[in-house]
């Protein structure tokens, strides 16, 4: 449900969205398509959304992607566990589809 929220908010002619059900697929993704934002879900099947960021980050060719994580957890607790992964991002659910698009073009004008 939330995958379909996220994409169903963001599709417009300016984007080009792809989806993945888990981590280990999002991870498979993400190493084929190269995209320029990657928004996730810390709780996923496979791996969760830190374990699958923590696999792009060593990976010289994905490092870089900005990455927006999408989290029940929010606070200090959630910022320090995945200090290590250099976010550009969190969006704590429930969140609303306008902090959505807010959230995706700070990114990716910055």
């Amino acid at each position: 449900d939330l995958r379909l929220l996220v994409q169903v908010t963001l599709e417009n002619p300016t984007y080009r969205i792809l989806t993945a059900e888990d981590g280990r697929k999002a991870v498979e993704a993400v190493n084929q398509h190269r995209p320029d934002l990657l928004i996730i879900d810390w709780m996923m099947p496979g791996l969760n959304g830190c374990e699958a960021v923590a696999q792009l980050r060593e990976n010289p060719e994905t490092a870089s992607i900005p990455v927006v994580m999408l989290t029940a957890r929010d606070g200090l607790d959630a910022k320090e566990e995945t200090s290590s992964l250099a976010l550009a991002g969190y969006l704590a659910k429930p969140f609303s589809p306008l902090e959505l698009i807010k959230k995706v073009r700070e990114v990716l004008e910055t």
